[in-house]
């Protein structure tokens, strides 16, 4: 997981120079990434489903294969075409390791499924946080090229290499789910799940979250440079970075902090009551950034607080998923939830023509606040009150 996360997080870093080199506009290089989104979450149903049937080792080493293949293409790509194909490619590697990691983990530990689901999960938020800096050094000194091409070969080397120590878990040893949290006797299959209206429900919200969250992630960069805080220094800790460098590893740390704690607590409070809390920061942290994000620390601050208050939907969606639809198939549903944030990535390149028609990034922050009080919301007045009457019927 941590191998993949630079296919996503990294990505802002290479925005600025592909478009000084080729001049295609942010735009359209934005498209890039919303391919690579889609492709990583819309196939991973798919992939799920040889998990769920032959187990995890096969499906994440040929993720491992086309990680590398990807950013290799990406290194040489001249034209839009070239380095559309290579984000398709990357997509497909980065969702069949994330898709069986996080399926395997939620099948692994039924009595702490928030917290196991935001653990794996958390390799994804955080791993391109040791990273940010190297990567940003070597496109400053070798050019994005060779960025591409050095990491991406020794990233799908790495998960290559581990795939072969994964197995599936057998499911007469597992403990038993707690009877504090609202969860499913029974095995949905996934044409079952698609016929329940909480699905649909799920795949709404994660939609609305996800979205916002993007596109902090694809667009951190642009918008620190938009702020003219990009290049500032600043010192933390004793450690002088620019405000960017120290951005991208604040928030990367904290994407992945978020996960296994927003998750941990979903374990005790449940699923939508946790929903509802951290939204509802979410739209404080997005509002903030906003409005108070004009200095270098305020900007590392506020867009550490987005980074903390979105990266927790990839554990509270999945074990909610799993909680309401069981575990026998969990690789494939939470898979076909997952494709939310393919879904999502779209709203990426609208982000971009907003702030261009607007002049500013205000109005996008300001949809973002409003989309994530809505979620806080529908989780906790529509979510829970309907996963109740599902189970009941049951």
């Amino acid at each position: 997981m941590v191998m993949i996360a630079n296919l996503q997080y990294g990505w802002t870093l290479f925005v600025n120079p592909i478009n000084a080199k080729h001049g295609w506009g942010p735009a359209a290089i934005q498209v890039a990434f919303s391919i690579f989104i889609a492709t990583e979450t819309w196939l991973v149903p798919i992939e799920g489903w040889f998990v769920d049937r032959y187990g995890p080792r096969v499906v994440v080493a040929v993720g491992g294969v086309l990680v590398a293949l990807a950013w290799t293409i990406n290194s040489n790509a001249t034209s839009l075409t070239m380095l559309y194909i290579g984000s398709l490619i990357a997509g497909v590697g980065a969702g069949a390791v994330y898709g069986t990691c996080v399926g395997n983990a939620l099948k692994w530990f039924p009595d702490r499924r928030g917290l196991t689901a935001g653990l794996t999960a958390a390799g994804f938020g955080a791993g391109a946080a040791a990273t940010v800096i190297p990567i940003r050094e070597v496109i400053a000194t070798y050019g994005y090229e060779a960025a591409f091409l050095w990491f991406g070969l020794g990233q799908g080397l790495v998960v290559l290499i581990l795939s072969q120590f994964l197995r599936a878990p057998d499911p007469s040893t597992l403990p038993p789910a707690p009877a504090k949290l609202r969860m499913s006797k029974k095995d949905y299959a996934p044409f079952e799940v698609l016929s329940t209206p909480t699905f649909y429900l799920l795949y709404i919200m994660f939609v609305m979250v996800s979205a916002s969250g993007l596109m902090a992630t694809a667009q951190i960069a642009p918008i620190a440079k938009d702020f003219k805080l990009a290049d500032q220094e600043v010192t933390i800790v004793f450690i002088t970075a620019t405000t960017l460098s120290a951005a991208l590893v604040i928030d990367n740390i904290l994407n992945g902090l978020a996960r296994p704690f927003f998750g941990w607590v979903s374990d005790h409070i449940g699923r939508e009551n946790t929903m509802a809390i951290v939204f509802v920061l979410g739209a404080g942290a997005y509002w903030g950034l906003g409005t108070l994000g004009n200095t270098p620390v305020a900007f590392i601050i506020g867009a550490g607080l987005v980074f903390f208050t979105w990266g927790e939907i990839f554990s509270l969606f999945p074990s909610t998923c799993t909680d309401t639809y069981g575990s026998k198939y969990a690789t494939t549903n939470a898979g076909m939830l997952y494709t939310a944030k393919g879904t999502s990535a779209w709203v990426v390149p609208l982000a971009s023509l907003l702030k261009a028609y607007t002049g500013s990034w205000h109005s996008v922050f300001v949809v973002a606040t409003v989309m994530n009080l809505a979620v806080a919301a529908l989780a906790l007045f529509v979510l829970k009150p309907m996963r109740r009457a599902q189970m009941a019927k049951e």
